[in-house]
């Protein structure tokens, strides 16, 4: 993805007015060359700007990363039965990636279901040992070493994992929470953030810093408010560059920025129906140029914004219909190490997967599978 995008701020403020925080798709008329594979693709932003992400594909359940053998596609061809057993996504709500294993949190069937691109499987994380199975995984998060954060809301801890699935150890204790929503790993893998949501019965709106090395609680963020600095029903943490702490104030209906020590910088984002809006905030993400990537829940898409909170662009509509870019009740996002963005959507039980529009299809950790074939 490139450094800047400086054109798009002039078409946001017009969209404002035409489309109302809809998704669309976007042809490059300057670029003949180019005009033939926008027609072909679904892509954002809207002309006369330049496209900046393609949709890719989308993940429901282990057959879209299972391969097909031939026998079982002779099978499926005679019977019209699936020769793939499929295990579907039930209610998906966030989602982590690391070197192609696409790692998503089903509160309902009550595990994390890794889908490996590159490998061509599909395994479950938090299921195997009886004494740490995860009840109700939230947020989840992984560092670079491969090293897996899941928020279990039922256990009121953060349980840590392996890639592979073994279990690690806990960090946290259950009556340090209210009550649990995410957790954010750092980039070098010392730090997790963890989102304590609160409720309308406590002014624990927070966000807790711990040691993963040996588990230490080392400070908050926060305290139930409307004040720069606090929270009300905060959703979701990330980490930008120099360390920038993203955090999304649901309640509030603003994202608010703090240094690396948790010192309050500034805010963005208000309640509202525009473009830079927000109606349901729920997580957020960073790509490796700084960008933060905000879903709504409310208005279906996400919207992206340079570092200080400017709005650059938006992805995505609210749609009755289950199609791609169309959604009903997204909540988890992530962008990986290759600027590939995820996005979930509870109701259609299914991960939408965005490219970069100038990144090949075989490029990168999730490319490399379409690279091998």
């Amino acid at each position: 993805m490139k450094s800047s995008f400086s054109r798009l701020g002039g078409s946001i403020l017009l969209l404002a007015t035409l489309s109302s925080l809809s998704g669309c798709v976007a042809i490059d008329k300057r670029d003949m060359s180019q005009v033939g594979r926008a027609a072909r693709e679904l892509v954002f932003p809207l002309p006369p700007d330049e496209p900046r992400f393609v949709f890719e594909r989308t993940i429901r359940g282990s057959a879209d990363v299972t391969p097909e053998t031939d026998e079982g596609a002779l099978r499926r061809a005679l019977t019209g039965v699936a020769s793939v057993e499929n295990q579907p996504l039930v209610k998906p709500y966030a989602v982590a990636v690391y070197r192609g294993k696409v790692l998503v949190t089903d509160s309902a069937a009550r595990m994390v279901r890794v889908f490996d691109v590159p490998g061509q499987r599909h395994y479950q994380i938090g299921d195997a040992d009886v004494e740490n199975t995860v009840l109700k995984p939230l947020g989840v998060d992984v560092d670079r070493s491969g090293t897996v954060y899941v928020a279990d809301a039922t256990r009121n801890q953060i349980m840590v994992f392996d890639i592979e699935g073994k279990f690690l150890r806990r960090i946290g204790d259950p009556k340090m929470f209210k009550r649990l929503s995410s957790v954010t790993v750092n980039p070098d893998g010392s730090r997790i953030y963890v989102v304590d949501i609160g409720g309308v019965d406590s002014d624990q709106h927070r966000v807790r810093i711990f040691d993963t090395r040996n588990g230490q609680h080392l400070f908050d963020i926060g305290k139930r408010g409307s004040n720069p600095g606090e929270f009300n029903l905060p959703r979701d943490v990330a980490i930008g560059k120099d360390g920038r702490i993203y955090v999304v104030d649901g309640g509030n209906f603003r994202v608010q920025i703090f240094d690396k020590d948790g010192k309050f910088i500034k805010t963005f984002g208000q309640a509202g129906k525009q473009l830079g809006d927000f109606a349901r905030p729920k997580e957020v993400a960073v790509d490796s140029i700084g960008n933060v990537y905000v879903a709504d829940s409310a208005f279906g898409n996400f919207q992206v914004f340079n570092a200080d909170g400017e709005l650059l662009m938006f992805v995505g509509d609210r749609s009755e219909k289950d199609v791609p870019a169309g959604y009903m009740l997204p909540s988890g996002i992530t962008v990986d190490e290759n600027d590939r963005v995820y996005f979930v959507d509870q109701w259609f039980s299914r991960v939408d997967v965005f490219r970069p529009y100038a990144m090949k299809p075989t490029d990168g950790f999730l490319g490399s599978a379409k690279k091998a074939k």
